[in-house]
C-alpha cells in the first residue's frame, strides 16, 4: 500500500518575515520558536538566508515554476521542441 505525499505547505511572505525577525530578536532557541509556530527549525535558516541574499524581494513564489497562466504556453513550446528534435533524429 502506497501513501501519498502531503502537499507542501506554503506560508505568506509576512509570516516568513515575522518568523525571521522573531528568531533574530528573541533570546529563545530557534527550535522552540519553530515548535510554537508549527514549522521545522531548518525553515528559519532557509528563510533567513534568502532574506540576506535577496532582501525584500525574497519570497515571491515557488522557484523555478512558472505561474499557472504561463504553464500552458511552456508545455506548447516544449512539445514543439520535441517535434523538431524527433524529426532530426
Amino acid at each position: 500500500m502506497t501513501s501519498k505525499r502531503k502537499p507542501y505547505k506554503t506560508y505568506p511572505k509576512e509570516f516568513k518575515l515575522e518568523a525571521v525577525r522573531l528568531m533574530e530578536t528573541s533570546d529563545r532557541p530557534a527550535s522552540e520558536i519553530a515548535s510554537e509556530l508549527g514549522i521545522r527549525r531548518n525553515l528559519f535558516y532557509k528563510w533567513k538566508e534568502q532574506l540576506e541574499r535577496k532582501g525584500e524581494s525574497s519570497f515571491k513564489g515557488k522557484p523555478g515554476r512558472p505561474p499557472k497562466s504561463e504553464q500552458g504556453e511552456a508545455d506548447r513550446y516544449r512539445g514543439q521542441v520535441f517535434d523538431l528534435w524527433s524529426r532530426q533524429c
